[in-house]
């Protein structure tokens, strides 16, 4: 049975197997009675397969047996298939009926499991997708006559084990010519189903009709990466709309692009993700992230608050062994009740500050004591709810543009200032959808002739679904993603943004150049643009 608190990655030990299911459906009418199914053998996969959108309620339960508990004379299911009628009719093969046009075919145990089935999970929508390796999802849906608008139950199967070499940590290293590329996507806001978008543009801005929002997002999604070709895709920040019924069909379907075109990546959760009844909570969707192929992603050491606290390395150009990046990840929680400031948001947390100084630190000493080769190495930081840095009015805007107010904390815990002191060299966030803006603190003198540090950067990363707005008053604007690219040549990092449309960078510029901070010259449009 897969459920999204459970790895499916495992290892060539006892696994249980699928004896038998079936459905299970219940009418407000019906009278109050115990389950017949004995819970020892059969188990409830935690998906209410009508979305709690119907009067009628209707789970799945999967019978189970432990490998090393089967006999002769156990059945076990080897194949299932959807359909009004048994499949291959006439091949001679016998199939069981179940509920919900379910049929089985079950045959006894011959001493290998490798061909029978032995987890079934459920998907919802016909857009759904199923990036697991080995995992099969079916394209017929379940026959439970539910409403039209509710996204249909699909099942998705698992024959045998799942290969445990699938989930291996995939190394990140600057490729030989010195470049290192990631692409950002934020605000996803995926859906159960196909979604809505209401304010798509064309290529010339002229308003679009409401259409469909998720397929449009995966290509969105597929199209980028096909044209970047990343080292790293960082995924910053609702993933998911609020209040979803099934977290993890939407997730699948932001991960799907990815995984398909072996990109490794990490991510950090939004304010939205895990919002609503059914949500799920951010350590399951995290379980589920670390479980996939290509992911970097961590739960983070449980005496830091939140969920999502970590960092990864990318090492130089081989056969070198030092890291030339290292790429911190936050949780930056979410929405909380104010009496002063609506929204409002929860701050980063000292013990969250405390983590990233203290392992910025040790990292530090690290190179230190290992470094025999002279290179640069840079930090990036990223997050989904930009600090209240990002509305200082003193800040000025070198490259996009500040189309909303910035939406953040009341309360500033000074983590900004923790980012000066470790040199980082840029923060990058998501969840203010039309602010596309990369944007520095100005130097100031101080009373001894000098100049105040100058960076980190902080840059948003616009709105890359098509189910979250993306407009501003009466304005629509393109949907975009954020590259940054490292290269080690000149020391440089650069960075630029990509839309729906255009096939060449947009707002392109040098942050890095030569191991500092570039300030550039001129432009100042970011104080005079709308700031809360």
């Amino acid at each position: 049975m897969a459920t999204p608190s459970t790895p499916y990655i495992t290892t060539a030990v006892a696994h249980p197997v699928v004896t038998d299911l079936t459905i299970r459906i219940v009418s407000p009418t019906d009278p109050p009675s115990t389950p017949e199914t004995n819970p020892q053998i059969w188990h409830r996969i935690e998906k209410e397969l009508y979305l709690h959108k119907s009067q009628q309620t209707a789970w799945l339960y999967v019978a189970l047996k432990n490998e090393e508990e089967l006999e002769e004379d156990d059945f076990l299911v080897t194949d299932i298939r959807v359909g009004e009628s048994p499949p291959n009719a006439g091949s001679g093969q016998a199939w069981d009926s179940r509920p919900g046009g379910i049929w089985v075919q079950r045959s006894k145990f011959s001493g290998s499991i490798d061909q029978a089935v032995t987890e079934v999970d459920v998907l919802f929508g016909m857009d759904a997708v199923d990036p697991r390796p080995q995992w099969a999802l079916m394209q017929s849906s379940l026959q439970l006559d539910g409403e039209p608008d509710i996204p249909v139950a699909r099942l998705s199967v698992l024959h045998g084990r799942v290969k445990p070499t699938l989930g291996a940590r995939p190394d990140l290293r600057v490729k030989a010519d010195g470049r290192f590329k990631i692409v950002q996507i934020s605000d996803t806001h995926m859906v159960t189903g196909i979604g809505l978008c209401k304010d798509a543009i064309d290529a010339h801005g002229k308003h679009l009709p409401e259409g469909e929002a998720d397929p449009l997002t995966m290509k969105f999604i597929g199209t980028i990466l096909d044209v970047e070709k990343p080292d790293l895709v960082v995924l910053t920040g609702d993933q998911l709309h609020h209040d979803i019924p099934d977290s993890q069909t939407a997730l699948f379907k932001v991960l799907a692009p990815i995984i398909e075109r072996k990109i490794p990546f990490t991510a950090v959760f939004g304010n939205h993700d895990s919002e609503g009844v059914h949500a799920l909570s951010r350590t399951a969707q995290m379980s589920i992230l670390e479980n996939l192929p290509f992911s970097l992603c961590e739960a983070g050491p449980k005496q830091v608050d939140g969920v999502g606290n970590f960092y990864v390395q990318v090492l130089a150009p081989a056969p070198s062994k030092q890291p030339a990046l290292t790429l911190y990840f936050l949780d930056s929680h979410g929405e909380i009740p104010s009496w002063t400031h609506k929204p409002d948001y929860d701050p980063i947390q000292q013990s969250q500050i405390d983590w990233f100084v203290n392992t910025s630190q040790a990292l530090r000493s690290e190179r230190e004591k290992n470094d025999k080769e002279d290179y640069f190495h840079g930090s990036l930081v990223f997050q989904h709810i930009p600090l209240p840095e990002f509305k200082n009015r003193r800040l000025v805007i070198h490259s996009g543009h500040r189309r909303e107010p910035t939406e953040g904390p009341s309360v500033n815990s000074h983590f900004y200032d923790a980012l000066v002191k470790q040199d980082v060299l840029v923060l990058a966030c998501g969840h203010d959808h039309v602010n596309d803006f990369c944007a520095l603190l100005p130097q100031e003198s101080q009373p001894d002739g000098s100049k105040n540090h100058l960076g980190p950067w902080l840059c948003y990363g616009s709105v890359s679904g098509f189910g979250g707005y993306c407009s501003y008053g009466r304005k629509r604007y393109y949907r975009q993603m954020r590259v940054f690219e490292h290269d080690m040549t000149n020391q440089s990092l650069k960075t630029w943004m990509r839309d729906e449309y255009k096939t060449h960078r947009v707002g392109e510029l040098v942050l890095v150049q030569k191991g500092k901070i570039v300030d550039p010259p001129g432009k100042d449009e970011g104080r005079s643009c709308v700031v809360s």
